[in-house]
């Protein structure tokens, strides 16, 4: 199977123009082979800024699934296209509000994951189960953005057989207790036709690619599965990220990955005999939960609030427009 994973930079709130930029970059994945793609966490409504809206501003924004617009205009574009669509929003239900990521054909909707661990705003509520659904004869899961950062829950996706998992994300280019972490200057980013290999070197260190780097493969490597990452480029609300959508096989390497400043794609073909080759998938067959299934099955509460919102809250927002 060969996919796609998507960069672009969102527009706060406005729909219409984050899904033609969707349906461009889906049309270029088309004509590049693909079946699959991927794009980043709430990619039709955007992110970060969410955070300062209250209820009834969210209600506004939020669709229903399957039945919203968005959603049956993916579909639409699924099936003139050809490819399956993965694509997030926020999501409505008997008047709850979801961080919603789908996946559609031209048939229909296939499958719908809530991310677990929302904490941009109180008055989203968090999703209650994992998501594992058949594409293509590949058996798929969805985690969203910090859902990935706690390991059980990539284990537990791949022990309910996950061999592929896609990975909307909204992050990077923020404050942390790791060392070099923090925002990137918005000159750089004003700068990045006349001086890109000042912006790229900040993208490329720690403050972007090199803390992905730091757990994304080990994240495949370990539980041997293949790893659609997406992630918007430049800014989402106030917030620069960097991009650095990829693909990663089940030994942790990375297959493609886009690089430049601008909306792009980065596809790879997905070789299933690596599954059965890879460490993580002999490290399950010779886990013994009878020794550990009480010590990580043990009670514990839930905090789910990064650095970078603490520190928003002492120190003010970061760069802007």
């Amino acid at each position: 199977m060969k996919i796609a994973v998507a960069q672009f930079e969102p527009r706060d709130a406005d729909k219409s123009y984050n899904l033609s930029v969707i349906t461009d970059l889906t049309r270029k994945a088309a004509t590049a082979g693909a079946k699959v793609i991927s794009f980043h966490e709430m990619c039709i409504t955007a992110y970060t800024h969410t955070r300062n809206l209250d209820r009834e501003a969210l209600l506004n924004l939020a669709e229903s699934v399957p039945d919203g617009p968005s959603t049956r205009q993916l579909i639409g574009l699924a099936r003139t296209t050809g490819l399956t669509i993965l694509a997030g929003l926020l999501e409505v239900d008997h008047g709850k509000v979801y961080n919603t990521y789908i996946c559609v054909t031209g048939e229909g909707l296939v499958a719908r994951y809530r991310k677990i661990h929302p904490f941009i705003n109180p008055h989203i509520e968090p999703g209650a189960e994992y998501c594992v659904f058949d594409l293509m004869g590949w058996k798929c899961g969805i985690l969203i953005c910090y859902d990935n950062n706690i390991i059980e829950n990539v284990r537990a996706t791949s022990l309910l057989g996950a061999e592929l998992i896609f990975a909307p994300h909204v992050t990077g280019c923020t404050p942390s207790a790791m060392p070099g972490r923090g925002y990137v200057a918005h000159e750089l980013w004003e700068n990045r036709d006349t001086h890109p290999d000042i912006l790229r070197a900040e993208f490329q260190g720690p403050k972007g690619r090199g803390w992905l780097m730091r757990w994304l493969p080990a994240r495949a490597y370990d539980n041997g599965v293949f790893y659609a990452f997406s992630n918007p480029i430049g800014y989402d609300g106030d917030h620069l990220k960097n991009g650095n959508a990829m693909i990663l096989d089940p030994y942790g390497e990375i297959l493609a990955e886009t690089e430049s400043f601008d909306a792009q794609i980065a596809t790879a073909q997905l070789d299933r005999k690596k599954l059965e080759l890879a460490g993580g998938t002999r490290y399950k067959r010779a886990r013994k939960p009878s020794l550990y299934k009480n010590i990580i099955g043990r009670a514990n509460r839930s905090r789910t609030i990064p650095h970078w919102m603490e520190r928003e809250t002492q120190t003010g927002s970061p760069n802007t427009q």
